[in-house]
């Protein structure tokens, strides 16, 4: 039942329109063909009232004519039934058949039928005998000789009639209920284009991506008059867009101010802190006697101040990618790019087996190819800084209807379920202690979405227990 009804607002009032009228018009059809019927058989009852008997009583004296029965006063339609009883008994039955009197043969059922016939009560009676094929209207009165007469009338013109109405009505009908379907639909198509509006507007903003950067907010909906429902509707669809572009606004301001905040102060801090690690590796070429204590802070302001420009040129990287900095561009071989990273990759971690699965012929791209490089080989790093000894890391290239697919993928113990859908987020580490030891600054598969999405591609990760994959595909 649910499958039949429409789903659409627009299909529902037309499927309600067309069932309201054809409930209308079966009420009607059922009343007219009903009085009809009441008024056919009504005036059939008057004929059958006026004849008093006369046919019935002429079966038993038709050898003695007088004046009851006639040649004149016998005279009746084609037909016509009449049945005598007496004593409750069928003495002679016929009706009229091309002006001749056709006896019929009746059955005791009929017999009992007849005899059942109220008798002198001034209506008519529909009863079905089994010499008809139709039904006959009767009626019965007494006779002259204490019998009782019974004259019908055949019920085959009346049903024909109201037939012949219910077929008129049926197509009349029918012929209303499709060219009202048709209209409904275009009328109530028309009077929900303010509600399609509001629809759109409201699919539009949907499609709006509303988690970051600058949105221009669609223009408010004209159709907000209070006074109709819909208008209502747009009304409130427009305050909620006013709320939502001011609350974007505060929002990309924020994030503006933020954005600066951390350009600024990474271009700002480069200076102190090369200067910091200038002066301890310095320190640590003074050829005169340093006591060991001495050394080994020398050494740790080197180590952390090494690392804490890592860390300035990552903000400072990614500040300038949020702020939408131009990127280069001009052609990459992706092919060497890969080798060259693998290379890199595989002298800081001899421990792991380093697969490469590359084209036979070269790839090439359009981008900026050191921030690709940083991007590659940040993902090289993740792989061998988070996975044990002897995993063994394969590296894929391949060009596809989407783009070029590079993908790094590991037999490692994989990434828990609770990381995987942040592990390109800021500062997001699934070993804090030893991404501290070994120097990440947690924003390295950050700055790796980053450079993907400011060359138009994208970056996703699947993992489990013995497989992880990291995948980005940038434009062919």
């Amino acid at each position: 039942m649910n499958r039949l009804r429409p789903r659409t607002l627009r299909g529902q009032l037309t499927a309600g329109l067309v069932v309201l009228l054809a409930a209308a018009c079966l009420a009607v059809g059922i009343t007219t063909a009903l009085a009809l019927r009441g008024f056919l058989m009504g005036r059939l009852d008057e004929q059958l009232i006026a004849s008093g008997g006369r046919f019935a009583a002429s079966l038993e004296h038709e050898a003695e004519p007088d004046a009851d029965n006639g040649p004149d006063t016998r005279g009746q339609s084609e037909d016509t039934f009449g049945a005598r009883l007496l004593n409750g008994d069928v003495t002679r039955a016929a009706v009229i058949d091309d002006a001749t009197d056709r006896p019929l043969r009746l059955t005791a059922e009929d017999r009992r039928t007849l005899a059942d016939v109220p008798v002198a009560d001034g209506a008519g009676h529909s009863v079905h005998l089994s010499a008809f094929r139709h039904g006959y209207r009767v009626t019965a009165v007494r006779g002259d000789d204490g019998d009782v007469l019974v004259t019908g009338l055949p019920l085959h013109p009346v049903e024909e009639t109201v037939h012949r109405l219910e077929a008129v009505e049926a197509a009349l009908f029918g012929a209303a209920l499709v060219g009202t379907g048709f209209a409904a639909a275009l009328w109530v198509r028309i009077s929900l284009r303010p509600l399609h509006r509001v629809t759109a507007r409201a699919a539009e903003v949907a499609r709006l991506p509303l988690a970051g950067g600058e949105i221009v907010m669609p223009r408010p909906l004209p159709d907000a008059d209070p006074r109709t429902e819909v208008g209502q509707v747009a009304g409130a669809l427009n305050h909620m867009l006013g709320h939502v572009e001011d609350a974007l606004l505060r929002r990309q301001a924020g994030e503006e101010r933020v954005r600066h905040f951390a350009a600024d102060a990474s271009h700002e801090l480069r200076t102190p802190v090369a200067n910091v690690r200038g002066h301890a590796e310095l320190a640590l070429r003074h050829d005169g006697p340093v006591p060991a204590e001495v050394r080994h802070a020398l050494e740790r302001i080197a180590s952390e101040s090494r690392r804490m420009t890592r860390l300035v040129d990552d903000l400072l990287l990614l500040a300038r990618l949020d702020a939408g900095r131009p990127l280069a561009h001009e052609p990459v071989d992706l092919t060497l790019l890969i080798l060259d990273a693998t290379d890199d990759a595989r002298a800081a971690g001899p421990g792991h087996h380093w697969v490469l699965d590359l084209p036979e012929e070269p790839v090439r791209i359009t981008g900026d190819v050191h921030r690709l490089q940083q991007a590659i080989g940040n993902v090289l790093a993740n792989a061998r800084t988070h996975t044990p000894p002897g995993t063994e890391v394969t590296i894929t290239l391949s060009t596809g209807p989407a783009g070029v697919h590079v993908e790094v993928s590991d037999n490692g113990p994989g990434i828990p379920d609770e990381l995987q859908a942040e592990v390109f987020g800021r500062f997001v580490r699934a070993d804090r202690a030893r991404s501290r030891s070994t120097g990440s600054t947690g924003l390295g598969l950050a700055i790796v979405r980053a450079v993907v999405t400011a060359h138009g591609g994208t970056a996703t990760v699947t993992s489990r227990p013995g497989r992880t994959a990291f995948r980005l595909t940038l434009p062919a």
